[in-house]
């Protein structure tokens, strides 16, 4: 019983840390956008 309380918890806490990672990501390539077209409008 323990063994699968620990394995739910490891498998839940591994899809959390890989989601965050995706939305770290996805703010990334926001905000590179966002500095791309500063440097446009500044050319």
């Amino acid at each position: 019983m323990k063994k699968t309380v620990a394995l739910t918890f490891a498998l839940l806490m591994s899809t959390s840390l890989l989601a965050g990672c995706n939305t770290l990501e996805g703010a990334g390539e926001d905000i590179e956008r966002g500095g791309e077209e500063v440097q446009e409008a500044a050319e």
